[in-house]
């Protein structure tokens, strides 16, 4: 059994905290290197551990995560692409229409649209699961036995 003194135990401790930092401000301009700083890391050092725990890089799953509160709010649709952009923290409309394309596969304004006819009636738990983003260049392919 591990000790609470065990440094890899204390970094993984650190590396949930910038991932909880990430979730919970994930409106705020964020940076590696801020991060890295929060929990007294390098920006070099957070970034390699962040992605061999976590799968992806922090900059990665800030905007993975920034993508998939913007679907939330696009699928709603009582918002603009633009506030939508600025909403989970966009600085650039462009920046964040190119993102959101690589990352769902079709432009926001797109996806809007067809969010608001192919996802009407499902239950929220059901939408939450179809909808979320998936990288399209990293996705993994499926196992066997999941469709």
């Amino acid at each position: 059994m591990a000790s609470t003194d065990d440094p890899r135990l204390r970094e993984l401790r650190l590396l949930r905290q910038v991932r909880d930092r990430i979730d919970r401000d994930y409106r705020e301009p964020l940076d590696v290197p801020a991060l890295a700083a929060g929990v007294h890391l390098s920006a070099g050092h957070l970034s390699r551990r962040f992605k061999e725990e976590f799968g992806e890089s922090p900059y990665s799953y800030l905007m993975t995560r920034r993508i998939e509160r913007a679907m939330t709010l696009l699928r709603r649709g009582d918002l603009s692409v633009t506030e939508v952009c600025f909403a989970v923290g966009g600085s650039s409309l462009g920046t964040f229409s190119t993102r959101f394309s690589e990352l769902v596969g079709m432009p926001p304004s797109e996806y809007r649209e067809r969010a608001r006819e192919d996802l009407r009636g499902l239950p929220t738990m059901i939408v939450k699961k179809v909808a979320r983003p998936i990288r399209n260049r990293e996705a993994r392919p499926p196992g066997p036995g999941i469709a």
